[in-house]
């Protein structure tokens, strides 16, 4: 069922017209009365539920708002033009909000695709674009659209690693917009059916379980550190090459091989480590 344009009249010149036609019958009231006529015979009786009832047939339309209507249970369609309107006094209503709007799920506990338990919420930016969808297909479209988000929050979730070891593979915690544009993907194909578009869809929180945080804590530090290490080590074998060849280019000492082991060592030594060296001055001669 898709949505289709309803029938209705502009509603301020549908009221002037039924305020001139209840003036003219009152007018034409008074005139039976001052002649001592009768009100019934000139219809006034029949006439004033007859107004009543055509009077029922006006609505407002709000902006970005959309009334469907329905005649005896079928749909007659969707009325978005704002303003006062008029149309069939049988028709029910019922105004759907075209406004854009979001939620943020609540937090999810599942198991990533390492089978890590994490902790996951996202936050869904969406609005409704086929009215008669969103009120027909579906039963509630605002729970529906709850509901589902989250199962393709879920379903997203576990189709990566929280912390991927290869580079070449998409994480949750390292590419970002890879999995807001592949959760968005998950919602949308869900909420098609109630006539719901998706505008957005990210992750706003995303952390390990409670239970093993501490111990993938300790397992990032170590990851952090022996990174570390390994630029350290690279820039001083860098810094000890470049030592031995601007000594040797400048002639400064002549050095053996076993001297310029010793002095690789101390000088890698100095530069790895992590505490303060301590110089020791050597008063004897280089091979004492």
């Amino acid at each position: 069922m898709n949505e289709r344009p309803a029938s209705s009249l502009p509603g301020i010149p549908a009221a002037l017209v039924l305020i001139v036609i209840v003036l003219l019958t009152g007018a034409g009231v008074f005139s039976q009365m001052a002649h001592g006529g009768n009100p019934a015979s000139a219809g006034a009786v029949v006439l004033i539920p007859v107004f009543a009832f055509l009077a029922k047939g006006f609505f407002q339309v709000q902006p970005n708002q959309g009334q469907v209507m329905q005649l005896f249970g079928k749909y007659a369609g969707t009325e978005r033009r704002e303003g006062l309107r008029w149309t069939n006094p049988f028709y029910s209503r019922r105004p759907v909000s075209l406004r854009v709007r979001n939620f943020e799920s609540s937090r999810l506990k599942v198991n990533d695709n390492d089978g890590n338990p994490i902790e996951i919420a996202a936050i869904v930016v969406w609005q409704v674009v086929d009215t008669a969808e969103a009120v027909f297909c579906v039963d509630d479209y605002e729970n529906f659209v709850q509901i589902q988000s989250e199962s393709a929050l879920r379903q997203m979730a576990q189709s990566y690693a929280y912390d991927a070891h290869d580079d070449s593979k998409p994480s949750l915690r390292s590419h970002g917009e890879e999995i807001n544009n592949h959760l968005r993907q998950e919602v949308e194909a869900r909420l098609t059916k109630a006539g719901v578009q998706v505008i957005e869809a990210r992750i706003s929180h995303l952390a390990y379980a409670q239970e093993i945080a501490q111990a993938m804590l300790q397992r990032q530090q170590a990851s952090a550190i022996v990174a570390a290490r390994e630029r350290i080590v690279e820039g001083a074998v860098g810094m000890v090459a470049m030592a031995l060849d601007q000594l040797r280019a400048q002639g400064v000492v002549e050095l053996d091989e076993e001297r310029k082991a010793a002095m690789v060592s101390n000088l890698l030594v100095v530069l790895c480590g992590d505490r303060s060296t301590q110089p020791v001055v050597n008063a004897g001669s280089l091979y004492n």
